[in-house]
């Protein structure tokens, strides 16, 4: 599965990572066929009005030229890069509707939507009996656990699968402090991440002691963490070498007993003053 959007590349020029991959896929042998392809619709392309966000003229017109620069004839899944405050359920849906009767696109989901969004999705897509959304792409990782208030229990509810994106927090769950101390290069050494540092050191001191406690790689142990949460389908990573690709397989092969996921929420507590239990008893009696 190839995640991506028509605003990635934004340094570089927007659309320009879904020109990569169709690139990729234009040299053949079988590449498209064996890909779940995701793409994303809603940031700004351009300077004029239905240049963004979910107009039904936004959605048809941005579908195309994600379809042409991936240069393929179909996105497997489509989804909504956020909620659209000004736009109608009822628009949106007939526009996502015309794509995938005209194969377009197969599914569609959302992306950093709230729990109450995703319910009004699901609700007005039940109304025009359409499938609605299949998919909930969240920021989650140990270190920002909000989703699990009030997001993963309504896609559990509705039956949405759930794509974690930076599971390790731009990097600071991968194992920045040794990577440090080690002369290493790190991503988390600038801006936001740089405050995030500050801000959790003491923590991710004590977490990367666990991992190597447990004889596991820090960013590893996270990946881990992601894939036994419930709901989750798998997290979104994006490894910059084929070593860190290989070695987040890794994750797939790791079992956490009841002890080390204790250990885990006691390092990263759930949000809210009663943070051990689900919202809305989480920050109400």
């Amino acid at each position: 599965m190839f995640d991506t959007a028509n605003v990635y590349g934004r340094e570089k020029g927007k659309g320009v990572t879904e020109e990569i991959i169709g690139r990729w896929f234009a040299t053949g042998a079988g590449r498209r066929e064996r890909t779940v392809l995701a793409t994303k619709v809603y940031g700004k392309m351009g300077d004029w009005p239905n240049e963004n966000r979910l107009s039904a003229l936004n959605i048809r017109r941005a579908c195309e030229e994600s379809l042409r620069r991936l240069r393929t004839d179909h996105i497997d899944l489509y989804q909504m890069h956020h909620v659209d405050r000004a736009t109608p359920w009822e628009e949106i849906w007939e526009a996502m509707s015309v794509l995938r009767q005209q194969g377009k696109i197969l599914y569609v989901g959302s992306s950093n939507f709230a729990g109450w969004h995703i319910a009004a999705a699901q609700e007005a897509a039940r109304d025009r009996h359409l499938v609605g959304l299949v998919s909930e792409q969240s920021l989650y990782n140990l270190l920002s656990r909000w989703v699990e208030l009030e997001v993963l229990p309504a896609a559990r509810h509705y039956g949405l699968g759930v794509i974690p994106w930076s599971p390790l927090h731009g990097g600071l769950l991968g194992g920045v402090l040794r990577k440090q101390r080690d002369g290493g290069t790190a991503r988390s050494t600038a801006g936001w991440e740089a405050r995030e540092l500050d801000r959790h050191r003491e923590t991710l001191e004590r977490y990367e002691k666990l991992a190597a406690d447990l004889g596991e790689d820090p960013a590893v142990l996270a990946l881990a963490w992601l894939l036994h949460q419930d709901g989750v389908t798998g997290p979104i990573i994006g490894p910059r070498t084929p070593d860190q690709f290989t070695a987040a397989l890794r994750a797939l092969e790791i079992t956490l007993d009841d002890t080390t996921r204790t250990s885990l929420d006691e390092l990263f507590p759930l949000p809210g003053p009663n943070g051990t239990k689900p919202a809305p008893e989480a920050y109400a009696w």
